[in-house]
């Protein structure tokens, strides 16, 4: 009988392993070349709508930058 429970319980873990699938729910992420005259506000501004200051943050963070400062030429993930 245990052997049957435990043969049961590794055939279930084996296919749910193979159906699993992403689920999507962080979305799309986007690719951002930062140009000269950017700033993480006015990305954001440009880009998503509500709150710019929560939109700034989550650049920030997606992006693991230090501060503000960005540099021409370089690729923000956006989130």
């Amino acid at each position: 009988m245990f052997v049957k429970a435990v043969l049961l319980a590794a055939t279930a873990l084996l296919l749910w392993s193979v159906a699993a699938r992403p689920s999507g729910a962080h979305g799309r992420r986007e690719l951002y070349r930062v140009r000269p005259a950017d700033t993480l506000w006015t990305i954001a501004a440009a880009r998503y709508g509500g709150d710019v200051r929560a939109a700034v943050d989550a650049i920030e963070r997606a992006n693991r930058l230090p501060g503000p400062a960005l540099r021409p030429g370089e690729v923000l993930v956006l989130p």
